[in-house]
């Protein structure tokens, strides 16, 4: 896993930093299969860290890693294949990354996060759909958190994902567009 973001060097008095609390954060996606369900993945690896500006939310900023070796679908088969050259290349390309390029607000509680996405090697702009983040909140041992929800879509193929099998009643085996979601709890540096 690569170092992650470090905080903004000019702070004000109301940004604040937050890092990533890996363990009650999931990073998830789902593609379609044969054209007929979801199948979903996770990567049990996560890193970030979110600079809040608590004056105004849009000049805030985040970063966040996955480690891509740990990609689980549940079925040891396809997340080695995943892990192959045919698609993360995790010997290439062990981490995807995302780093915010701007922040705007897109209604009651919900933000507009843009920034650049990295895929086995691929950097593209891509939108996140953000809700939150939700307020501060002390847990029973004394430390500050905070939570939100993004979700994007994109099209695999635009990260060179393009791997894919024909099937014998027509169609494809593995589908284009891939939702990504994250449901994050970080802690108050």
């Amino acid at each position: 896993m690569s170092a992650l973001a470090t905080p903004q060097t000019t702070t004000t008095a109301a940004t604040t930093t937050w890092n990533i609390d890996p363990a009650h954060s999931v990073a998830e996606f789902k593609v379609k299969h044969m054209m007929i369900s979801n199948v979903k993945g996770r990567f049990a690896v996560l890193n970030g860290v979110l600079n809040l500006d608590q004056d105004d939310v849009t000049n805030s900023s985040v970063e966040a890693s996955l480690d891509a070796t740990s990609v689980n679908t549940h079925e040891a088969q396809r997340d080695s294949h995943l892990k192959s050259a045919d698609f993360f290349d995790v010997e290439r390309f062990p981490t995807l990354s995302f780093k915010s390029t701007r922040v705007k607000s897109a209604g009651d509680g919900e933000l507009a996060v843009t920034g650049d996405l990295t895929i086995h090697g691929v950097t593209r702009s891509v939108t996140f759909n953000v809700e939150g983040p939700s307020a501060q909140h002390k847990d029973p041992w004394g430390n500050t958190r905070i939570g939100l929800s993004a979700t994007a879509k994109i099209h695999r193929k635009d990260f060179g994902l393009t791997w894919n099998a024909a099937l014998e009643t027509g169609g494809i085996l593995v589908g284009d567009e891939v939702t990504i979601t994250l449901e994050a709890q970080f802690l108050k540096a």
